[in-house]
């Protein structure tokens, strides 16, 4: 049976660099592969058409769906909007819905753009980490919050920090599982020394920990985490952190690789179901320009392909089509350095396509 794709191009440079990945999904059903893509609004652009940055037959086909292509969403049209009407809320309410809690963030450093980096090569040349972000926890899901006026009438804001033993058990194990296909080592970052919160899921750690004897487990405060990725980012293999201390990290992590147009994401189900995202952004300001670096959604196909619909012939395709494209010199704006050949994003699309099997 033809397992289910969903499209959501979203905001900004989304539907560009979605057409792009669209393009290499296409080739590949044209190989074998087995699949039904649609389509749907989310985001800005679904507000604009429906009055609600997820509509509800988006969330249906979300959820009728094995995987979940995201492009971007957000822009500055619709900063005014109430909170609960912004286009970010169709993605937090996605990974919810989805049960979407481990947020895998790879930052790989391909050898042909180790000149991209702001970092000196002997720091980042051999760069190939994964962050694991606890997603549907934390601060950003916790209540109670909101802003509220005290007796004196000053205006002030509150959000709550929580999680529970359950949570912060299954993030680990996904860790531990995913440190065992790569180096063996895992490195827990919190804030134990200040926060409760990181006190428990220090604690939580080191009993699930006992479960992987092959796995090597340290732990580090998040703000020398912060440090040691900037000053030594080779020393992790795997990083499992919170919710919030993983979106920092991780954006952290993206820019070593010289551009965070560069990098995919997933985040997964305990069923394997998943939705796949490049981490940029909807960058407004390049929209319609044809400007935007694909290779990033090219890539999230790729782990699409690899961890949700167990394809890995079809991924090892994607990812050796990309490293071809480097090596043949072609580069978009983010990514040029003054040699080689700059494309737009469409001819980045073709040229992948172009170096396919």
């Amino acid at each position: 049976m033809a397992k289910k794709i969903l499209l959501l191009p979203g905001d900004g440079i989304g539907p560009e660099i979605v057409t792009q990945a669209h393009k290499i999904l296409a080739a590949l059903q044209d190989t074998g592969l087995d699949v039904d893509i649609r389509q749907a609004d989310v985001g800005g652009v679904a507000y604009d058409h429906s009055g609600s940055p997820l509509p509800d037959d988006t969330l249906r086909l979300a959820q009728e769906a094995d995987a979940v292509l995201l492009g971007a969403v957000g822009g500055y049209k619709w900063d005014d909007l109430p909170v609960a009407d912004k286009p970010e809320k169709a993605l937090l309410r996605l990974r919810s819905e989805l049960q979407l809690f481990s947020n895998l963030r790879p930052a790989i450093l391909y050898p042909q753009l180790a000149d991209a980096s702001t970092l000196k090569p002997e720091v980042v040349t051999g760069l190939d980490l994964m962050i694991v972000r606890e997603l549907t926890g934390g601060i950003y899901f916790g209540q109670p919050r909101g802003i509220e006026e005290t007796a004196s009438g000053e205006r002030r804001g509150f959000n709550t920090l929580v999680y529970s033993e359950s949570e912060i058990e299954r993030i680990c194990r996904s860790a531990f599982s995913i440190a065992r296909k790569r180096s063996g080592r895992v490195c827990s970052v919190d804030k134990a020394n200040v926060l409760e919160v990181s006190i428990l899921w220090r604690e939580v750690a080191n009993r699930v920990a006992g479960d992987y004897p092959d796995i090597e487990l340290t732990h580090m405060y998040v703000d020398n985490a912060a440090m040691q990725l900037v000053k030594a980012p080779k020393q992790f293999d795997v990083i499992v952190t919170s919710n919030m201390f993983g979106d920092i990290l991780s954006d952290t992590a993206a820019m070593l690789t010289g551009s965070i147009g560069m990098l995919p994401s997933a985040s997964l189900a305990a069923d394997g179901k998943g939705m796949y995202e490049p981490i940029h952004g909807s960058a407004p300001d390049m929209a319609g320009q044809d400007q935007a670096n694909p290779l990033a959604t090219i890539l999230s196909v790729a782990m699409m392909l690899r961890y949700t619909l167990s394809r890995t012939d079809f991924a090892d395709q994607i990812e050796h089509a990309v490293a071809s494209v480097l090596d043949q010199g072609f580069r978009t704006a983010d990514i040029y350095t003054g040699s080689g050949t700059e494309l737009g994003t469409g001819a980045m699309g073709d040229a992948v396509l172009a170096a396919l099997p």
